[in-house]
Parts: C-alpha cells; sequence; structure tokens
C-alpha cells in the first residue's frame, strides 16, 4: 500500500503507514496494533493528504498538541484543530489527557489501518478505499521525490544505505504472499522503535519503507 475498482485487493493503511493486500491474506502476526477499517465514511475522512500526514507524524512524535503538530506540518493551528477532531469522530486518534482547548495532546488509536476490497464489497465502500489507496500512494511517491531532491544534503552513509529496487519475476498468488510476509517480518523486527523512544539507537533516524506486489498486464503480440 488500488485506486481503480480493483476485483480482489486488500488494503491495509498503517498510521504512518497504509498497507494494501490480498483478501486471502492471513491474520497480523507480528504484533502490530492495527485496525480494520470497513466503513466508508472512516476511509474518506483519513483520504485527507493532511490527515495521512498528521497521522504519520503522530507515529514519528508521538502525542502532540495541535499547536505543535501545526509547527511540524506548516498549518495553521486551527485548521490542525479541525483535522484532529474529525480523525477523532471516527476513531484515528484521541485526547492523550491533560491540557484544554489547542493544548490538549492528541495521540493515535491504532499505528495501523487495514482494508480490504474484493468482488464482494460494496461500491460505496469500493470507492472510498480506492480513493484512500490512491492518496497514500501520491504521497508514497512524493516522500521518495523529497528524499530524492535532499539526497545530498544527508550524511554519506544515509546516501548509501538508502534503497530503492524494482524486481521482475514469475510467482504464484501463494509466493507472493510468502514474499509480503518476509518483508513485513523485516520490518516488523524494528516496530517497538515507534511506541518506545529509548528502542531507539542514537543514530536512528524516522525511515519510510514502501514495497508494492501485483501482477503485470501481459504484453499482448501486435496484429
Amino acid at each position: 500500500m488500488a485506486d481503480q475498482p480493483v476485483s480482489s485487493s486488500d488494503a491495509e493503511v498503517t498510521a504512518p503507514v497504509t498497507r494494501q493486500k490480498h483478501a486471502s491474506a492471513p491474520a497480523d502476526t507480528y504484533g502490530r496494533d492495527v485496525r480494520e477499517l470497513n466503513d466508508p465514511r472512516a476511509m474518506r475522512a483519513l483520504a485527507h493528504p493532511v490527515r495521512l500526514a498528521l497521522l504519520e507524524v503522530l507515529a514519528l512524535e508521538g502525542p502532540l498538541t495541535a499547536t505543535k503538530a501545526a509547527e511540524l506540518l506548516d498549518e495553521s493551528p486551527g485548521n490542525m484543530s479541525w483535522h484532529l477532531q474529525t480523525l477523532a469522530k471516527y476513531g484515528f486518534v484521541a485526547e492523550a489527557g491533560g491540557g484544554i482547548g489547542r493544548a490538549r495532546p492528541w495521540k493515535l488509536v491504532n499505528l495501523e489501518q487495514r482494508f480490504r476490497v474484493d468482488d464482494s464489497t460494496a461500491p460505496e465502500t469500493k470507492q472510498a478505499a480506492g480513493a484512500l489507496a490512491e492518496l497514500f500512494q501520491r504521497r508514497v511517491f512524493q516522500n521518495l521525490r523529497d528524499w530524492d531532491a535532499q539526497r545530498s544534503s544527508y550524511p554519506l552513509e544515509w546516501q548509501q544505505a538508502a534503497f530503492s529496487v524494482h524486481a521482475l519475476t514469475y510467482l504464484t498468488p501463494a509466493e507472493m504472499d510468502e514474499v509480503k510476509d518476509a518483508v513485513l517480518e523485516a520490518v516488523g523486527r524494528f516496530h517497538d522503535r515507534l511506541t518506545d523512544p529509548g528502542s531507539r539507537p542514537a543514530d536512528a533516524l524516522p525511515v519510510g519503507i514502501s514495497t508494492f506486489g501485483n501482477p503485470l498486464p501481459m504484453p499482448r503480440p501486435s496484429d
């Protein structure tokens, strides 16, 4: 993590990340705090670029007030407060306790959101899921463009560690599930660093890892 009318796909949206996966995929087994999204109204509420950015910054920074979140995202406190209240209405964030007004801290309710789409999905839900997946994909690629623009400002070790992989092969659906599970298991080794700042090495930085796997349309021979 699908914006098109998808006949058999799953989407998983991670608070900082949005995951899209197959409907046949097994339940989460890597200890992540995942919410299953099936309400199109909640999907539409999340499908906003500022709200996706807000979930990311809450995942990376922990509880934040509207004022602090506004500073981090270059938004007005009033606008940020409205987005937080909208996210709270649909169960994505909640008050962390303490403070009043815009000084109230907010926290994530779940670290990840997941939604699934297949042939049995209602048209309204399929449309909402498609819009959310499309927005997430746009954000992923914008983050990649931002990294490319700023790459030279990072230490050489980070420039060399960053990667972009594109591979071609032939897989069965079961084998594609194996690849996905292997990626999730590898990333899951470091999942506790989101919730436990003390577990982060001194030289660790926030890192985005996005993977996509999908069948390719076969080229048609020319007539």
